[in-house]
């Protein structure tokens, strides 16, 4: 085989030991056919939501396992083809295999990256919320801009988006959102996204066509199941209800049912607008602990320092990434320095190259200074 191709087998070879590793191999037979026992036991489905978190889990594991041999077997298919190709002389035959391998690199260089997924809470469904900052009308703008960016990286992912509350601009856009992105490995792809988002642009509402800088904060938040245990202590929140109010539309409801509660230790504060006063109880409640929850893996977390090196802005730091559309086109993240000229396709959603720059960064626990050097 060409240099090349024996280049990208052994890409492959490497992207597939680090998915065993991952997996635990050599346990993974033992454990699916644990949980194959735990299905069949007939109080299962007595607790529904501890049934289907076994089925999804069971269900992960299957796939990862059957991803796994399925990358390798396609990669020797592929080796035979090239194999037999030049015993025949055959180009063509050798030139479809060469290019399923480069293909097949690929495809495991992305199974791989999903795998270092693997934190206590990366697998878990995930709030994200997000929040104007000074500027008025510019920063609303921008934060619309924003939502509607993850809210299509989301669809792309083939993720449940669920608005759970929103804020009106005064003359256009939002000054806040919160979702609920529900999907496997939710949480650990957008976890990344947490910080302040920073644009540059002529701005649209300005009758002079000057240059404008805006500033929106993305938090984000795992959804906290019932594995994780987070008490609150019911003497440390505030309930309070009141009447929702939005810019209307199919996304924004307007009820007397809206939930507002705060956590008076951290001054926390979480809503829901959902028609049901109960609902929005268990939905801002389930937020809440998702808060805290992030709160103590922050503590637990080497990492957390890491986006507090670049708290240049006044008023603002944890500034994570700068979209500049005026006077060029340039997509930049100041943690890896990963950047790309299509602003367009990243503010429709192509965010997997950002977020996977980030990711592997904090896997290899490089800091953003040391990032930033080379």
């Amino acid at each position: 085989m060409r240099a090349e191709i024996q280049n990208s087998v052994t890409k492959i070879e490497k992207s597939i030991d680090l998915l065993k590793q991952r997996l635990d191999w050599e346990t993974a037979p033992h454990r699916l056919e644990e949980f194959a026992a735990m299905i069949e036991d007939p109080t299962l489905w007595d607790d529904p939501e501890r049934a289907q978190k076994l089925m999804r889990d069971r269900q992960t594991l299957m796939d990862a396992v059957d991803m796994a041999k399925s990358i390798a077997q396609e990669m020797q298919d592929n080796i035979e083809m090239i194999e037999l190709g030049e015993m025949e002389s055959d180009q063509e035959v050798i030139t479809d295999a060469e290019e399923a391998l480069q293909a097949l690199e690929i495809k495991a260089a992305e199974k791989e990256l999903e795998a270092l997924l693997d934190g206590e809470a990366d697998g878990n469904d995930t709030f994200l919320e997000i929040n104007s900052g000074a500027g008025g009308t510019e920063s609303c703008d921008w934060a619309s801009m924003l939502a509607r960016m993850y809210v299509r990286w989301a669809e792309k992912k083939g993720y449940k988006v669920e608005l759970q509350s929103e804020s009106a601009g005064e003359e256009a856009g939002i000054k806040s959102a919160a979702y609920k992105i529900s999907g496997h490995n939710a949480y650990g792809w957008l976890k990344s996204e947490s910080g302040v988002h920073r644009l540059v642009r002529i701005s649209p509402f300005d009758s002079a066509a000057k240059r404008h800088t805006s500033f929106t904060s993305v938090k984000v938040y795992p959804v906290v199941d019932d594995n994780i245990e987070i008490e609150v202590n019911p003497s440390d929140i505030r309930i309070d209800t009141y009447r929702s109010s939005g810019a209307g539309g199919q996304h924004v409801n307007t009820t007397d049912s809206a939930v507002r509660i705060t956590h008076a230790p951290t001054g926390i504060v979480v809503t829901s607008s959902e028609k049901s006063q109960h609902q929005n109880r268990d939905i801002a409640m389930k937020a809440l602990k998702s808060r805290l929850y992030q709160i103590e893996l922050d503590k637990r977390s080497a990492m957390v320092n890491e986006v507090h090196e670049n708290a240049g802005d006044a008023g603002w730091g944890n500034q994570i990434r700068s979209y500049v559309l005026q006077p060029y086109q340039m997509v930049k993240d100041l943690r890896t320095n990963f950047e790309t000229s299509d602003t367009k396709g990243v503010l429709d959603g192509d965010l997997d190259g950002l977020m996977a720059a980030t990711l592997a960064q904090n896997v290899s626990g490089k800091s953003r200074a040391d990032a930033q050097g080379e």
